[in-house]
This record gives structure tokens, sequence and C-alpha cells, in this order.
């Protein structure tokens, strides 16, 4: 049974860890205000961005100066729980 577990934790850790990949890109993309229309765009904008206005709308201060932080927390919010996940690993 313990590998079972230890299976399904690993894949949400793996899952977590891409997830965090795409995070990084979309906050990097911000910076360069790629063409809108690429294919590649909008599939990290559709990952992301509900996440985003997710936490822009529960923490409203996480936007201060016209700095977004919210892929800040979402990545901090990603460590905890991976953190957690590995914690539970038999």
């Amino acid at each position: 049974m313990s590998i079972v577990v230890n299976s399904i934790l690993g894949i949400l850790i793996m899952i977590l860890s891409l997830y965090s990949w795409i995070v990084i890109i979309a906050a990097l993309l911000s910076f360069v205000n790629p063409d809108p229309n690429n294919a590649l765009v909008k599939i990290l904008r559709d990952l992301t961005e509900p996440v985003f206005s997710f936490i822009r709308r529960k923490f409203p201060f996480v936007v201060y100066n016209g700095i977004d932080f919210s892929p800040l927390i979402v990545l901090i919010a990603i460590s905890i729980l991976t953190s957690i996940l590995q914690g539970l690993m038999i």
C-alpha cells in the first residue's frame, strides 16, 4: 500500500514542479510582452492566469506600485506544498 501512496505523492510532486516552471516562464514572458496571439503564450496564460487572478482577488496587496507579486506567492505556496508532500512520503 505504501508503494501506491509514494507513487501518487511522487506524481503530485512532479506536477507541482512542472507547474512551478510554467509559472516562472509566464512571469518572465510578462517582462518582454510577447505576441498575445502566439499559441504558446495563450497556453501559458490559460494555465497561470486563473491562479494569479485568484491570488490578486484574495490578496489585493500583492500588486504594489504596478508590480505583480502573485507569481512569487504561487511559487512559495508550491514550495511549501512540495515540502509537505515530501514529508508525507514513507
